[in-house]
């Protein structure tokens, strides 16, 4: 009897502590950033934590859900992006930690090295400001366009000053540009949607980004939970030695832990 008492006591004492554990929603876009979602889940859920996630196929949408409420916290996003989705669109939206970053690489199905890019050849991008001007940067960085000193991280093709092989850029959908490589010359692409085509970002790219460049990508919430509690442990579980370890077990540097 005394043991049956005890496992009862001890029935109710879990289920009370599953009533308290906090539930919160936290949006990502699909592949790696709801891969390690699902990792931080279950190092919060160990903590009191219970993260309900909501998958994205898009970089608009996260935000604005964000901001509508529908979500308490997104991780899909570098710090420039959310930048101007701030300055364009009046979010109230900060970020609250660093998480990983994710070297963008340029795809080709046609050439082997941008030496080989033909004159007046096309390069796909993706349509956003901030990781079209990302993409551009990259192709800078390789010779092949250049920008006026001081044009900044927010450059679009009518910034190029010089180009002297007439590439034209084709903007398009970040998640359409692995599809594209069918009809382009090169595509440069962001290494979620890689991932998620098939493509190895860190052997496939014909060229890839410099892993220190601005492009970190951060935890966002809206300003007024900024010091919630349950902030500090979606951030304490994310920044887990669990979570580090799947990084580098899991994408072997084409995801790259950045804390």
């Amino acid at each position: 009897m005394k043991k049956l008492i005890l496992a009862a006591a001890a029935v109710a004492l879990f289920s009370a502590g599953s009533a308290m554990a906090e539930t919160i929603k936290v949006g990502v876009t699909g592949g790696p950033h709801a891969q390690i979602m699902e990792k931080v889940k279950e190092v919060a859920a160990t903590k009191g934590l219970d993260i309900e996630i909501l998958e994205f196929s898009d970089y608009v949408v996260p935000n604005q859900a964000l901001a509508d409420g529908d979500l308490d916290a997104n991780s899909f996003q570098h710090q420039p992006y959310l930048d101007n989705q701030v300055a364009d669109r009046g979010f109230d939206l900060v970020s609250v930690a660093q998480t990983v970053n994710f070297p963008m690489g340029i795809y080709s199905k046609k050439i082997k090295s941008l030496d080989e890019l033909p004159e007046g050849g096309t390069i796909a991008i993706p349509n956003d400001p901030t990781n079209g001007g990302r993409a551009l940067l990259i192709v800078a960085d390789q010779g092949l366009i250049k920008f006026a000193d001081g044009a900044g991280l927010k450059v679009g093709p009518a910034d190029i000053v010089e180009n002297p092989k007439n590439i034209t850029f084709a903007e398009l959908d970040a998640a359409q540009l692995p599809r594209a490589l069918d009809d382009v010359d090169a595509s440069v692409i962001n290494t979620n949607y890689a991932l998620e085509a098939g493509l190895n970002p860190g052997t496939d790219p014909i060229a890839r980004e410099n892993e220190k460049a601005p492009y970190i990508n951060v935890i966002a919430v809206k300003d007024a939970n900024k010091d919630a509690p349950w902030v500090k442990t979606l951030i304490e579980s994310y920044h887990s030695p669990e979570v580090k370890d799947f990084i580098a077990t899991q994408f072997k540097g084409a995801v790259v832990a950045a804390w």
